[in-house]
């Protein structure tokens, strides 16, 4: 059996995985929590991560039951994400495996997001939204690598929920998305939005600019704002689904675990005879085991990453990663 322990922290969630042939064995995480109005910076998050990095590893061997000893590989988030945070976690990543005498293993975070989700749900060859504060991609497999068939070109639907939610004092315990996803079931006037797709892309800054002057203090309208930012992200992974004649969608990232994204990629779905994948917010949200998971299948092909390589990309790519453990 191979043991991989993956790191995650590429943004204010800081957390610590254990994975063992496919079953999840510990993961225990912290989150940087600011005050309401406010966002979290690099440097900030960075020392966040530094003060409990250790207790939260402590934990996740506690949990699993093991030791050092144990643990066949060590895998931590390569990227992408936010610099100073990223390269915390990778510092204590390459010194435990060289404590351990383990090997190394860089992992693209938006890949562990994917292969957690698979194990996890189960999904065979899914069209896959990646949905998160940094990320929102429309992605399906083929010949060995993750395709980019949409994206934003600006911000990233998370942020734009979360600079919004901050406009208007909204609390970040437990974190912008959820508390707006509480607000909106109590919703009652929708607000008509842009609509801004671009082929397989969508935009969301102007959008972000236009309910932030027309919103503003009115806080009983900006839950209906999800509506078209959710419409938009249904439209290009709907596209996505019909180019590779999938009937799978698998929702991935923290903003996957809105219950009304869920429900309105639902409907898509059952119109189209598919099957919708998504997971809760304990493997949606950034954690360590979905970069264990990650790292177990690029071990179990064979890949490493050598002390030398084990920099932090921030700006690294789905598609730059050949995916060697699928056919």
């Amino acid at each position: 059996m191979t043991v991989v322990i993956g790191f995650e922290g590429s943004a204010n969630k800081i957390g610590v995985g254990i994975v063992r042939d496919g079953e999840v064995l510990s993961n225990p995480r912290r989150t940087y929590i600011t005050p309401p109005g406010q966002g979290f910076l690099p440097s900030e998050t960075a020392r966040h991560h530094r003060s409990v990095i250790l207790t939260v590893l402590k934990e996740a061997l506690e949990e699993a039951g093991l030791k050092p000893a144990d643990v066949d590989c060590v895998a931590y988030t390569k990227g992408p994400g936010m610099g100073a945070p990223l390269v915390t976690v990778a510092l204590v990543a390459r010194t435990v495996a060289q404590l351990w005498g383990k090997p190394l293993l860089g992992v693209n975070h938006c890949i562990g997001h994917i292969e957690m989700g698979r194990l996890i749900t189960q999904a065979n060859n899914p069209t896959v939204l990646y949905v998160s504060g940094g990320n929102t991609q429309v992605i399906a497999y083929s010949e060995r690598r993750y395709r980019i068939f949409g994206e934003t070109i600006d911000i990233a639907v998370g942020n734009c929920l979360d600079r919004f939610a901050r406009v208007i004092k909204i609390s970040n315990d437990p974190s912008p998305g959820y508390n707006i996803e509480q607000m909106a079931k109590k919703g009652t006037q929708y607000v008509e939005l842009p609509y801004t797709v671009k082929g397989m892309d969508v935009s969301f800054s102007g959008i972000l600019s236009y309910i932030e002057v027309r919103c503003q203090n009115k806080s009983n309208k900006l839950p209906q704002c999800i509506e078209t930012l959710f419409s938009m992200l249904v439209e290009i992974t709907e596209r996505a689904m019909a180019h590779c004649s999938s009937q799978e969608v698998l929702i991935v990232g923290g903003v996957g675990c809105n219950l009304r994204l869920q429900e309105m990629m639902g409907v898509m779905c059952k119109e189209r005879g598919a099957k919708l994948f998504a997971t809760d917010e304990s493997f949606c949200i950034d954690n360590g085991a979905m970069i264990a998971q990650a790292g177990w299948e690029m071990f179990r092909s064979g890949q490493t990453t050598e002390l030398s390589d084990s920099w932090i990309t921030q700006r690294y790519r789905t598609d730059e990663v050949e995916v060697t453990w699928r056919d």
